[in-house]
């Protein structure tokens, strides 16, 4: 009697597993995949310092969005470019568009490949240390009760985070991670660059088809940086605000 109920107990809990998560998901979810809608305000880049200032902003659109997805398993995350946005012009191009970035948060290594202009380079570091605050505030993202948490990192840049602990890894978008959970939701205000996810679906992490990033000049994060600086040194501010995206 013992054995029955214990077999009609793991095939609830494999039920629950496998249900759709659009206000069925299950708790502890340790696997799947994450759309995340990537929004940046490009009138916010535009100086308002000059007569053409206005005219520069009615030609392009407000804001740039374009869709990645997060595939996710216990320790391991995959985050690269997903469906394409129709609206979107190659003329508005932004810094960390055709990121692909692999963690291995079980073993703190990350690897990614970031194209910058026209050179792709292979970045092999550590998965990034933050010093996140948690708060009381909450919201939901995607059907997920989600807790807010907020950091600096690279020494200056203010994030805002929402996580959740119903998905169990403590991973999230680019290179976002350390949480007591899948991290949904992130903003970083003064860049005027947000990630939230649009939905989450249950579904097997397929390895083998997930293939770590192997492209690109071999570099660290701190080569990185040296490199796209090096180069943007004369832009000034611009300058400055692509190398913050670009290190992201």
């Amino acid at each position: 009697m013992k054995m029955k109920r214990y077999k009609l107990l793991l095939l609830f809990v494999i039920i629950l597993t496998k249900s759709s998560v659009n206000g069925q998901h299950a708790l502890f979810l340790a696997e799947g995949q994450i759309e995340f809608e990537r929004k940046v305000n490009l009138h916010s880049q535009i100086e308002n310092d000059n007569a053409w200032s206005d005219l520069e902003k009615k030609t392009i659109p407000k804001f740039k969005v374009s869709y990645f997805n997060l595939f996710f398993d216990k320790d391991k995350t995959l985050y690269q470019p997903g469906r394409e946005n129709p609206d979107n012009n190659k003329i508005w191009q932004q810094p960390a568009e055709e990121n692909v970035v692999y963690s291995d948060l079980a073993n703190s290594k990350a690897v990614s490949q970031k194209k910058i202009f026209e050179q792709l380079f292979l970045v092999e570091d550590s998965v990034r240390n933050i010093q996140w605050k948690i708060t009381d505030e909450t919201r939901a993202i995607a059907g997920f009760q989600c807790r807010r948490a907020n950091a600096l990192i690279m020494d200056s840049i203010y994030v805002v985070a929402f996580y959740t602990d119903e998905i169990i890894t403590n991973g999230g978008p680019e290179s976002f991670s350390g949480l007591p959970g899948m991290i949904l939701g992130v903003a970083i205000p003064h860049e005027h660059i947000t990630w939230f996810a649009t939905k989450v679906s249950v579904k097997p992490y397929p390895e083998q088809n997930l293939p770590i990033p192997k492209r690109g000049k071999k570099v660290n994060n701190a080569g990185l940086k040296e490199t796209v600086q090096s180069s943007l040194k004369d832009w000034g501010k611009w300058g400055v605000r692509y190398v913050k995206a670009a290190m992201l």
